[in-house]
């Protein structure tokens, strides 16, 4: 098929790449550089497989930044992946971005089933069909990991389309065609609890995020052995030993914005665990901040922005707050990113050597331990017990 995918971040960029081992794909991105690197065979992203498969596999794949080549070969299917923040104000997704490319869309490719990959509102997709008239804008939600989203294509926990039709069935069809993984459940569902899959399976992961900190908080505060004590909880096979590692909090693009999104979907609506887990994250990146500053240090220093091992994205986070809490102290805050080339970030000062910033810092925070600090472990503050992801 022929099929144009809108937005290269880490969702359009891995959809592009999984479908373009068997259909014809252009890939529209704004965004000359990424374009440029696509084309080129390399990755804009920090993600192994997404590398790999731009090297060394046989992709039907164009990127570009010309809206009118990469709609013009009459695609059957528009995958949209454009961002879509988290307005404060306005209390719900900005969908700005998102409509704009939808609008391009429906004039340049009438004809085509616009798929949404963005995360949106519950309720979305009945309202945007109605007010452009139309029945083709379908919400196929993803479960992607950043630094994993080829992987987790490649091998997805379920395929899920917001519409009981035989062209909801054919983009699923796509998906499972691109997929190494050949048991994979397929669900056909109406939109709107499409959508509601999508932000209840991420505020399930956010709280299962800050269930785990809210007792490592209780350990370190009361003196206890927190691995010991996640050791034998996790060992309830109704509960699991996996994702229970401590952090600093929940961030990245996802879990934050879509946690406030489920949260303004439940007004009217009653609720008590909804906003804890809202409110449990703020409270666990101050308790950090806490801890930090009761050592009375003069420079902190930041390991790393991306939370995330084998991930270069820092959007929204967890550090970034407990960075302007303790600044506002009086501390000084440095950081070792090495993604960053420059030499100060957001009024931050940057520092590209790891030895200068392991003796520059009289505290580091690292959320996750790393091979480069371990020679100053003794100044290190981490939450990290597994030493994993």
């Amino acid at each position: 098929m022929n099929i144009t995918v809108v937005g290269l971040g880490y969702v359009g960029l891995s959809n592009a790449i999984l479908l373009a081992q068997h259909n014809n794909v252009r890939a529209l991105e704004i965004v000359q550089e990424k374009v440029d690197l696509i084309n080129q065979g390399k990755s804009p992203i920090a993600d192994n497989e997404i590398q790999n498969y731009l090297t060394n596999k046989d992709l039907t794949l164009e990127a570009t930044t010309d809206k009118e080549h990469g709609f013009g070969h009459k695609p059957e299917f528009v995958v949209v992946a454009a961002p879509t923040d988290y307005d404060d104000v306005k209390d719900h997704f900005n969908t700005v971005a998102l409509e704009s490319v939808i609008e391009d869309a429906l004039e340049y490719a009438p004809d085509a089933t616009i798929i949404i990959k963005s995360t949106i509102p519950v309720g979305y997709t009945r309202r945007i069909n109605e007010k452009y008239k139309t029945n083709n804008i379908v919400f196929s939600p993803e479960f992607l990991r950043e630094g994993k989203a080829l992987l987790d294509n490649l091998y997805p926990s379920r395929i899920i389309v917001g519409e009981k039709s035989e062209r909801g069935q054919a983009f699923a069809n796509l998906m499972l065609e691109g997929a190494i993984a050949n048991d994979v459940q397929v669900l056909l569902m109406d939109s709107t609890e499409a959508e509601a899959v999508k932000l209840f399976s991420n505020t399930y992961l956010a709280l299962r995020v800050s269930y785990f900190n809210e007792l490592d908080t209780y350990a370190e505060t009361k003196g206890l052995n927190t691995k010991a004590i996640i050791d034998g909880v996790s060992l309830d096979p109704r509960i699991g030993d996996y994702y229970n590692n401590p952090s600093f909090g929940y961030g990245g693009y996802c879990l934050p914005k879509d946690t406030k999104q489920l949260l303004a979907n439940y007004k009217d609506v009653p609720n008590n665990l909804i906003r804890a887990i809202v409110d449990s994250n703020a409270t666990r990146k101050g308790f950090v901040a806490n801890q930090v500053l009761a050592k009375e240090p003069k420079v902190v220093g930041i390991y790393r922005l991306a939370m995330k091992t084998d991930s270069d994205n820092f959007r929204q986070a967890a550090i970034f707050d407990i960075m302007r809490e303790m600044r506002a102290e009086g501390v000084e805050v440095i950081i070792y990113e090495p993604s960053l080339n420059a030499v100060s970030f957001e009024g931050y000062r940057v520092l590209s050597d790891i030895n200068e910033f392991n003796l520059t810092s009289d505290v580091i925070l690292a959320n996750r331990i790393s091979e480069e600090i371990e020679e100053v472990r003794e100044k290190v503050y981490t939450r990290d017990i597994y030493n994993e992801n």
